[in-house]
């Protein structure tokens, strides 16, 4: 089984409100996530969040989606994927995790991780356009130990690193891997004004 993670537990300080909410056109980013998760081929799909708030959460569960708390208030991210990653069933084969702040990514780029994942033995599957690294990563089972345990000075990246020699990159066409939308004028680049 293969599960996807939308980690949408951060304070969302730099952007002045819950990114999970924000829109592109009539979706939110949380909506946007959990979609292209499940569209890609996710059988389930855990939202991490931290903050006790009712309407991401209802939001993620009238969506399919299974919510779980995060690690708390000033806690990294590291944190939230390893939250998401105790949350998975048994049986999972794989996890694709997708920070809620990546809205534009496409079902099709999170079928072609899981695809190149079962077609090889990478444990680490990153999707790469016009050369450069983006999201959703794809974590085989074989490294959730390394995740929830590992000395991890640079979160999950570490764990990517530890495994340059054996990870896959899978090129693809979607440019939305590599858009990250932290801050107002990020937003307003991409989408235009706050409605």
């Amino acid at each position: 089984m293969t599960t996807g993670i939308v980690l949408a537990g951060g304070r969302s300080h730099r952007m002045g409100r819950p990114k999970a909410l924000l829109k592109v056109g009539d979706q939110t980013f949380l909506e946007r996530a959990i979609r292209a998760l499940q569209a890609g081929g996710c059988e389930e799909v855990v939202v991490v969040l931290n903050d006790a708030d009712a309407e991401v959460t209802d939001l993620a569960q009238g969506l399919g989606g299974r919510s779980t708390p995060g690690a708390g208030a000033g806690t990294e991210q590291i944190d939230s994927l390893r939250a998401g990653l105790r949350a998975l069933p048994s049986g999972v084969s794989a996890a694709v995790v997708l920070p809620v702040d990546h809205p534009l990514v496409d079902a099709a780029t999170v079928r072609a991780l899981i695809e190149s994942f079962h077609a090889g033995s990478a444990p680490v599957v990153v999707p790469t356009h016009a050369g450069r690294r983006g999201h959703p990563v794809l974590f085989g089972a074989s490294v959730f130990d390394e995740l929830l345990h590992g000395e991890l000075p640079e979160g999950a990246r570490s764990v990517i690193r530890a495994h340059a020699d054996d990870l896959e990159e899978v090129e693809v066409g979607d440019s939305g891997v590599l858009v990250d939308v932290d801050t107002p004028d990020e937003y307003r680049m991409h989408f235009g004004d706050f409605e």
